[in-house]
């Protein structure tokens, strides 16, 4: 079975801006993999411009994205600096969401970003799929409104009836085009249909539509004086922390799913999310918006190679919480040690007219505990 993850590694030196995005088979990156890369040295066919003026080029002696992804980005000039802004948000997003537990979301330097946790298809991995979507279909979204891709522009056409003392108008965050352009983007690098297959599509769909259901009206007051006698409305995008809470609540009541093979293998692409059932047959079946996983999550208390667990030694615990990030759970048993560390923090900052702030240097002595 093939899995593939859209991930991202961001790193400028000198001159140049390396961008590489790994599309992993399972296990190590292989032929079967892809990799893309950015580097600003100029290229007659591969040239793109960002907001900045500044050009960046798509290397043609790197092994790229797939064709199709090559031509969903030249298709849609400046979109490619909302891809990464939404891979960014959905990496920071998922190390807050999991600061406190276990698996803290670890990344790395290298092309699978994410660690060997994506050739899995466990809970953690469902979420980070759910949030790389999500971070993609928001970021897409919320760049179409700010007018910084060409292809798309507001969404005019989230307007309702109005009412008597306001009316629609305004610029709607383009969450169609957003869902739209993640489904063909990210989606198209998985392959087959097998188990892992069906579930990774489910949850990169779960986080499209978290971003969907979660838009809200925002409005805007004209009148005398602000009398709001008249109000302008537009459709808002939530933002992403929003996002990461509702997925992060998603992936603490995930569901364990089977194939159920019901009809032709020839469905269609839809229809197959359809075969997922949950293994225990006591249980409802998972709504589009539900997280799914096929195998129990690894041990994430003690380092292992094959995995790619870290383990939680050198963790910071809380010595007086009860719960996850309590030295207790997230030290699995094993015992913590105590430290004191001297902190120095600006502090009594004051504003002077005009135009300076003066603080002083405070420094206060802080006891940290660290599991064993």
């Amino acid at each position: 079975s093939t899995m593939r993850l859209l991930a991202l590694v961001l790193g400028v030196k000198a001159a140049s801006i390396l961008l590489v995005s790994s599309l992993s088979g399972s296990g190590a990156v292989n032929n079967s993999g892809r990799w893309w890369g950015i580097v600003n040295v100029a290229s007659s066919a591969n040239l793109l411009t960002n907001s900045k003026s500044v050009q960046l080029v798509l290397d043609p002696s790197l092994a790229l994205l797939s064709r199709r992804q090559r031509r969903l980005i030249r298709q849609n000039p400046g979109i490619l600096h909302a891809i990464v802004a939404g891979l960014h948000s959905a990496i920071k997003e998922c190390k807050w969401q999991f600061r406190n537990r276990r698996w803290n979301c670890p990344t790395t330097h290298s092309p699978t970003v994410f660690g060997k946790i994506i050739n899995r298809g466990c809970r953690e991995t469902a979420f980070v799929f759910a949030i790389t979507s999500a971070g993609v279909t928001h970021a897409v979204a919320r760049s179409c409104s700010e007018g910084a891709i060409e292809s798309c522009t507001c969404d005019y056409r989230r307007r309702g009836p109005g009412g008597p003392d306001w009316h629609w108008g305004g610029c709607s965050d383009n969450v169609d085009f957003g869902k739209l352009f993640s489904r063909e983007f990210v989606d198209s690098s998985e392959r087959g249909r097998d188990l892992r297959y069906l579930i990774n599509l489910h949850n990169n769909e779960a986080g499209r539509m978290t971003v969907s259901s979660e838009m809200q009206q925002e409005c805007k007051c004209h009148g005398m004086s602000g009398s709001c006698t008249v109000r302008t409305c537009w459709m808002r995008l939530p933002s992403f922390r929003t996002v990461g809470d509702f997925l992060k609540d998603r992936f603490d009541g995930a569901s364990r799913v089977v194939y159920a093979n019901k009809g032709s293998n020839r469905a269609s692409h839809h229809a197959d999310l359809h075969h997922l059932e949950p293994e225990n047959p006591a249980h409802k079946p998972p709504s589009v918006r539900d997280l799914v996983y096929f195998e129990k999550s690894p041990n994430f208390c003690s380092y292992n190679g094959r995995t790619g667990t870290q383990g939680t030694s050198g963790r910071n615990c809380n010595n007086s919480s009860p719960a996850l990030d309590g030295c207790e759970l997230l030290c699995c048993g094993r015992g913590y040690r105590t430290r004191t560390e001297k902190v120095t923090e600006r502090c009594h900052c004051t504003f002077h007219w005009c135009c300076h702030v003066s603080c002083l240097n405070c420094t206060s002595t802080q006891i940290l505990h660290q599991c064993l």
